[in-house]
């Protein structure tokens, strides 16, 4: 899911607007903290996994416990990874760095054009290890 909003709105107030109503457990970034405390989000049927902040993470204390908590956050970002794939194909192989005023709807149509194309580039390359594999 692709949302646009203008800038001044925060990650986490649009948390439901991501949400295609299916998903068991979500999971985000530091900014995503107290979104299952919104009201819109109360009702949902989802377990929210959030980081901790940074300031938190490296605070946690260094016994079983804290090396546990770290552990967890490490499987957390890895998961989290995954999705920014798409990210970095857009800023990086289609340079899309800096934000276009253009007004929002255009914004919003060359954002999903965008991401389609990187999920084509994606496969593409999933397609090509695949074959790489069974060349050999």
């Amino acid at each position: 899911t692709v949302l646009t909003t203008p800038a001044n709105v925060n990650d986490v107030t649009q948390a439901h607007g991501l949400l295609h109503g299916q998903e068991t457990v979500a999971l985000g970034d530091a900014g995503y903290q107290g979104v299952a405390k919104r009201p819109e989000n109360q009702d949902a049927p989802v377990t929210w996994h959030v980081a901790l902040r940074p300031g938190v993470r490296q605070a946690l204390p260094d016994d079983a416990l804290g090396r546990l908590q770290e552990r967890i956050e490490q499987v957390k970002a890895s998961l989290r990874a995954k999705v920014e794939h798409p990210f970095h194909i857009v800023k990086n192989l289609f340079k899309h760095r800096k934000a276009r005023y253009r007004g929002l709807a255009k914004n919003q149509a060359h954002l999903f054009t965008l991401f389609g194309l990187a999920n084509l580039v994606l496969a593409g390359w999933r397609l090509r290890a695949r074959d790489a594999l069974r060349v050999s």
